[in-house]
């Protein structure tokens, strides 16, 4: 507000008898300025109270999450068998492939382990 008022810029409401121009004006637009200030923390402290409750009462917060523990189990299952897909996968639990990588993270690091069907019978034989 300083700058513009040494290059002789003001503030002059039409509506509201504010005129940034004078002593007076600068005053009630300070005012308004810092009761506004004030009104938002207010705002945000009442937020972070009312969460930090909801916390305490054990509730979950933010958004539910994509998939339950039984489709992330699901989806592991059926990424064992060769012949599925990420994306098959995808759309037979009604999520998104990024979904699937999210929940299960060893696909994206390559640590996931899938057994070919040659191998798979070798290991039942030599049992």
């Amino acid at each position: 507000m300083a700058g513009l008022r040494k290059r002789g810029i003001g503030f002059r409401s039409l509506h509201e008898a504010l005129d940034t121009t004078t002593p007076g004006g600068r005053l009630v637009f300070h005012v308004s300025a810092a009761l506004a200030e004030f009104i938002r923390e207010l705002i945000v402290e009442g937020a972070h109270e009312g969460l930090a409750a909801a916390r305490a009462r054990g509730q979950r917060l933010g958004r539910p999450p994509a998939m339950t523990a039984e489709q992330i189990r699901h989806a592991r299952d059926l990424l064992t068998r060769p012949e599925n897909t990420v994306s098959s996968i995808a759309r037979l639990l009604g999520v998104s492939r990024s979904t699937i990588y999210k929940y299960v993270p060893e696909l994206a690091t390559g640590h996931f382990a899938v057994e070919q069907p040659a191998r798979r019978a070798e290991l039942e034989a030599g049992s």
